[in-house]
Order: structure tokens, then C-alpha cells, then sequence
């Protein structure tokens, strides 16, 4: 069996705010296998940028911290090391594609210093290599006349061209794990099929593997392997892109995909998940997602239910399917 190159134990980040302690991240178990494309799904709050950002331990401190749980990296976890040596691994093995490329390149300096400052203090390259591996890396994200655009500063490009500049930087020393946090968020369609058609490359030729990040469900359909669905804080189903869209399990997943518009059907409106996401706290009980849940009973308001695997790989979090298979035995 293949060893994962990246698994997630037991990961709790926690926020400590004047409201309370807030566990944005509460007991998540994730894995990505190599060369892979791990979707994460969710609507928004529900943990998923926290995850990727615990993964590179770049949680803000304070307010952010993580509490407990583990973060291997082939192997070694990351959550013990110390800033210096996590500085090694962040921009080399694992790289990152934020959301938002205005607010994550510095305005201070240009393209070119930016992705060549992760370049030399990766690889070690001298001033006139690391200009030359910097515009092979805009060429090869598709940037034109990638010699101007070196000296150019962000807030002169347009919001696609500073996505491919992050791509770009990320790749630049061709990492093993690639975590997209919602890469295609505010451009249009078509520098979105761009973006995710340089990521789907960037796996197919070089087989790193890739975290994508996303609330997108056709996104997932066209660009993952494997899916994990979470809610509140909490991973409520994860399995094959297939079995995930062929026969969702929980009931939160069966909304999200009702919720999809589909070109084949005419309705008047959208369907819509009822209610609201609960406010985090360190004391709730049962089921996250019972008070949105149309089939909810009295055990999922008392007690939380753990994730465990009903068919091969396709796991899920909910006393439904407990009841059901206590029904069978």
C-alpha cells in the first residue's frame, strides 16, 4: 500500500477570541496519496482554508493555534518544528496558491523578485540563474512577454496574471504537494479553465500531488481523485469523486449536490440548504449539521456521531446510516 505523503491526525486549530475559544478545526483525519488531487468541499466557515494553513503552520498566533492532533509529511510531522525548519519545507516540498494573489504578492516588490527570492533561498541559484529560472516559470504559466513582466509590481497586472504569477512562484521549485485555497475565486470563466488546466498539468506531468481547495462542485467533478466534505469543523464524508456524486451519504452532501444548477432540468428556484451554520464553541453536542438535516432524530441532537467507512474508501459521519446498518444485523 503507498504510503501517503501527507496525513492529517486528529487535527484541532482553535481561535481564541473574546467570544470564546472557536475550534475552526476540530479532530480532522485527512490523507493525500502521491500524485493525487484531494478535493476539499464546504461552504464557507467550515474549516477548510484553516486546514491548508495548518498544514504550513501559518495560523496566525495569536489569535490561531494548534491545540492537538498531527501533520505528517512523508512521514515526518510538521506540527513540533520550529519556525526555521518549517521555512525549509514551505516554497520547496510543499507550495501554496492563495485565494487572493492582491493581498498574498507584496506591492513593495516586483514579480521577479518575488518568485526569485523563493527561488534563491531554495536552490541556492546566483543573480543572473535565478532571472533566467523566473521567466522559464512565467513562460510556462502561460504569462506573454515574461522578460517585461519580471519588472513589473502586482498592482499592474490584471487578476488572472497575478494568479498565474502565484502559480508561477509555487512551482518554481517544483514542489512534491501543492495546496490550492480556492485558486479560480473572483476571475472568469475562462482564466478559470486556465488556472485549473495549469494545476491538472502541473499534476499529469509532474506528479505532485494537489490539495485543491474549493466550494465549487464542478471543479471537484473535473479535477479531483478523492473528496472530503466538510462541515463546521469537521470532515462529515469523504470518498471517491464517483461514489461521492453517484451516492452521497450524509445528507449535508446530498444538499450541496441538489443545490447545483443543472442545464437539463428547468426550476423556478434553486434548491437551498435550510438554516444557518451553528456558531463554533467547545461545548457543542451531537450532530453538527441536526439542525439543518431533514431526516434528523433524537440521537443526533445527543450525541455526535464518528466518521466511519460503509463501503470500500467512502466513509461518512452520521447516525443515519448507523441505524440502518443496525437494522440489517
Amino acid at each position: 500500500m503507498v504510503e501517503p505523503i501527507l496525513r492529517i491526525e486528529n487535527l484541532c486549530t482553535h481561535f481564541f477570541t473574546d467570544r470564546g475559544e472557536i475550534p475552526a478545526v476540530d479532530g480532522v483525519n485527512l490523507y493525500v496519496n502521491p500524485g493525487e488531487v484531494l478535493g476539499i468541499v464546504g461552504e464557507s466557515g467550515c474549516g477548510k482554508s484553516v486546514t491548508s494553513l495548518s498544514v504550513l503552520k501559518l495560523i496566525p498566533d495569536p489569535p490561531g493555534k494548534i491545540v492537538r492532533g498531527s501533520i505528517y509529511f512523508k512521514g515526518c510531522d510538521v506540527v513540533p518544528l520550529k519556525e526555521h525548519e518549517m521555512r525549509r519545507i514551505r516554497g520547496d516540498a510543499i507550495a501554496m496558491i492563495f485565494q487572493e494573489p492582491m493581498t498574498s504578492l507584496n506591492p513593495l516588490f516586483t514579480v521577479g523578485q518575488q518568485i526569485g527570492e523563493t527561488v534563491r533561498l531554495h536552490r541556492g541559484l546566483s543573480k543572473k540563474d535565478t532571472k533566467l529560472h523566473t521567466i522559464e516559470m512565467l513562460a510556462k504559466v502561460g504569462i506573454a512577454r515574461p522578460e517585461a513582466i519580471i519588472n513589473e509590481y502586482p498592482h499592474q497586472l490584471s487578476g488572472g496574471m497575478r494568479q498565474r504569477v502565484m502559480i508561477a512562484m509555487a512551482i518554481s521549485c517544483n514542489p512534491e504537494l501543492l495546496i490550492a485555497d480556492e485558486p479560480t475565486t473572483a476571475l472568469d470563466v475562462t482564466i478559470q479553465a486556465q488556472i485549473l488546466d495549469l494545476i491538472r498539468k502541473l499534476n499529469e506531468e509532474n506528479g505532485t500531488a494537489v490539495m485543491l481547495i474549493t466550494h465549487d462542485l464542478g471543479v471537484v467533478a473535473e479535477m479531483c481523485d478523492r473528496v472530503a466534505v466538510m462541515y463546521a469543523g469537521k470532515v462529515v464524508e469523504e470518498g471517491s469523486v464517483h461514489d461521492i456524486f453517484k451516492n452521497p451519504l450524509h445528507p449535508y452532501t446530498q444538499g450541496l449536490i441538489q443545490s447545483v444548477p443543472r442545464m437539463s432540468e428547468t426550476r423556478d428556484r434553486l434548491y437551498s440548504i435550510p438554516g444557518n451554520v451553528p456558531v463554533l464553541n467547545t461545548t457543542m453536542i451531537g450532530c453538527r449539521f441536526s439542525e439543518r438535516c431533514p431526516s434528523r432524530m433524537p440521537v443526533c441532537i445527543e450525541r455526535l456521531p464518528e466518521l466511519k467507512e460503509y463501503a470500500s474508501e467512502h466513509s461518512c459521519r452520521c447516525w443515519i446510516h448507523e441505524t440502518l446498518q443496525e437494522d440489517i444485523v
